[in-house]
């Protein structure tokens, strides 16, 4: 299975990279949302994004939302990892269709 590991903290994305590779999946990495976005746009066999939500140039939740708003990638599985552990805001993270939230 081939994960996007979205994260700005290069050394977060590394720990989540290698725990994905450990298991045998494929990664690719990107430093923002931004990023993330055009690497979906160019790689159709993803079958996961991990990512963070507070990241520069695109947040982790506009990247939610561009892709459920996309028909291409709307059903695609999400993980938020996040430093964020107010129960507000973790409910307003799943309810823009995320898979799981997992706390940092």
């Amino acid at each position: 299975m081939k994960v996007l590991v979205a994260d700005d903290d290069a050394i977060v994305r590394t720990l989540i990279v290698k725990a994905v590779e450990s298991l045998g999946h494929v990664t690719i990495q990107a430093a923002d949302g931004k990023q993330a976005w055009n690497i979906l746009c160019n790689n159709q066999d993803i079958a996961l994004l991990i990512t963070d939500i507070m990241m520069p140039d695109m947040s982790g939740e506009s990247l939610v939302k561009i892709i459920r708003g996309n028909e291409g990638t709307s059903s695609l599985p999400v993980i938020i990892v996040s430093g964020i552990v107010s129960i507000g805001e973790i409910e307003g993270i799943l309810q823009l269709g995320n898979s799981c939230f997992i706390a940092k």
